[in-house]
C-alpha cells in the first residue's frame, strides 16, 4: 500500500501507527465505530504498524457513541445470524466448524505451540513458554478429572489431538477424540501413530451428539462456544448420559460477564471468525447443567492466562506474516490478526472471561476435600 498519511498513537510515543492511503481515509478509519474500522483493517484499507493490541484498545475505548455503532450493538442482539444459531441443523454446525479449522494445518502451526493446542493455555509463571504453557493447561486438565490408568476417557471437540495423546501417554487412560474437522482428525490420527499410542486413543470425525457407549471422565475444551444458549441443555443431556455415574466431566469455555452484551465485536467476530458461534454467560452455563442433573464441584477462572495466550499467538502470527500468506490469503491472516488483538484487549480488560467447571453427577461427591492433588508433583517435561 502507497502510504501517504500516518499518525502516531499510543501510551507511549509510537506505539502503533495508523498507515492509509490519504489523510481523508486516516480521519475515517480514526473516528469510525470499531465495527467499520475492523472490516477496514481486513479489507486491507488501512494497516497497523507496531503495537496492534494498543490500536484496538484506542479503536474499543474512544467511547464513540454515535448512531452507526448503537445500530451495530442492536444488530448483534436480534439480527438473523443470532435466529439462526437457535435453530441450528447439524449440516450447518459442521460447516461453521470446518469454516473456522480447515483453513490449513500449516496455517495454524504459525502461530499455536508444538502440540497444537488452539485454546487457553495455563501458565505457571509469567515468564513460561507457550509450550511449557501448553503442556501445563494439559496436565491441569486431566489433574482436575483426576485420571487413572485403565479408564475410558472422552475429549469433545479434540482439535489436533493434544489432549486425547497426553491423557494416554501421561496417566495411561484410553482415549477417545472426536471432532468435525476433516483436517484435524487426519493430523490428530497422524500424531497418535506418532506416539505408538495403538490402541489406547482413537480419533473419531463426528459429532459429540452421536457419539455412544459410556466413559468414566470427559472433557471439553473450547466446544462449548459453538453449542449456543439454545442448545446448552441438550449439550450437558448428552454428557450426562454417557458419563458414568462416578465419572466427572470438565467443561472450558469462554462466557461473558453478567453485565456484557452482545455488541459490534461480537458481530465481526460472528460474520468473520466464528460463524454459528455464541458466548454465553457463566450463569446460564451452570443453570443448564444443574437442570441436566449436574453438580458444580469446582471453578476457575483462566481469564488472565487466555489475554497472555493470545497475545502470545497474535506475535507468532504477525512475525511469521510472509510465510503465513503463503498458505491463506491477505484478508484471511488480516482476519486473524485483528480477532486475536481484540481478544486480547477484551480479555484484558473483562470484557470476556473464560472458565474451567468441574461437574459431577448430582447426589455424588467424586473428589477429595482439597485441590492439593491437582498441585502436587505438576509434570513440568
Amino acid at each position: 500500500m502507497s502510504t501517504t498519511s500516518a499518525t502516531a498513537c499510543g501510551p507511549q510515543a509510537n506505539s502503533f501507527e495508523l498507515q492509509c492511503q490519504s489523510p481523508a481515509q486516516l480521519q475515517r478509519i480514526l473516528h469510525t465505530d470499531p465495527y467499520s474500522a475492523a472490516g477496514a483493517f481486513v479489507r486491507g484499507e488501512f494497516s497497523v504498524a507496531g503495537d496492534l493490541v494498543a490500536a484496538v484498545r484506542r479503536q474499543l475505548g474512544s467511547g464513540s457513541q454515535t448512531m452507526r455503532t448503537r445500530l451495530f450493538n442492536l444488530a448483534a442482539r436480534v439480527a438473523p445470524w443470532r435466529l439462526m444459531q437457535r435453530c441450528e441443523q447439524r449440516l450447518r454446525t459442521r460447516r461453521n466448524i470446518q469454516f473456522h479449522y480447515d483453513r490449513s494445518n500449516a496455517f495454524y502451526a504459525i502461530f499455536l505451540d508444538r502440540r497444537m493446542v488452539y485454546s487457553c493455555a495455563y501458565f505457571p509463571s509469567t515468564s513460561s513458554t507457550l509450550d511449557d504453557a501448553q503442556l501445563a493447561k494439559l496436565d491441569h486438565v486431566c489433574r482436575k478429572l483426576r485420571l487413572h490408568p485403565g479408564e475410558q476417557f472422552l475429549d469433545i471437540g479434540c482439535g489436533w489431538g493434544a489432549l486425547t495423546v497426553h491423557a494416554s501417554r501421561r496417566f495411561g487412560v484410553f482415549s477417545t477424540g472426536c471432532t468435525l474437522s476433516p483436517h484435524q482428525a487426519a493430523y490428530a490420527r497422524q500424531a497418535v501413530d506418532d506416539a505408538l499410542l495403538h490402541p489406547f486413543v482413537r480419533i473419531v470425525e463426528q459429532d459429540y451428539r452421536d457419539t455412544p457407549g459410556s466413559f468414566d471422565k470427559i472433557a471439553s475444551v473450547g466446544m462449548v462456544e459453538h453449542v449456543g444458549l439454545a442448545r446448552l441443555r441438550q449439550y450437558f443431556r448428552k454428557v450426562n448420559c454417557i458419563l458414568r455415574p462416578d465419572g466427572l466431566f470438565l467443561n472450558h469455555g469462554i462466557t461473558m460477564p453478567a453485565s456484557a452484551h452482545h455488541d459490534a465485536q461480537g458481530l465481526f467476530i460472528a460474520r468473520y471468525v466464528f460463524p454459528g458461534g455464541e458466548i454465553v454467560r457463566l450463569s446460564d452455563m451452570i443453570t443448564a447443567a444443574e437442570k441436566e442433573g449436574f453438580a458444580v464441584l469446582d471453578v476457575e477462572s483462566l481469564r488472565a492466562h487466555y489475554s497472555m495466550t493470545c497475545r502470545a499467538w497474535l506475535e507468532r502470527l504477525r512475525s511469521n506474516e510472509t510465510i503465513a500468506l503463503a498458505l491463506v490469503d491477505e484478508q484471511t491472516l488480516r482476519t486473524w490478526e485483528i480477532y486475536l488483538a481484540g481478544c486480547v484487549v477484551a480479555f484484558e480488560d473483562g470484557g470476556l472471561d473464560i472458565h474451567q467447571i468441574l461437574l459431577g453427577k448430582q447426589g455424588r461427591q467424586n473428589t477429595p476435600l482439597t485441590r492439593n492433588d491437582i498441585y502436587a508433583g505438576c509434570y513440568s517435561g
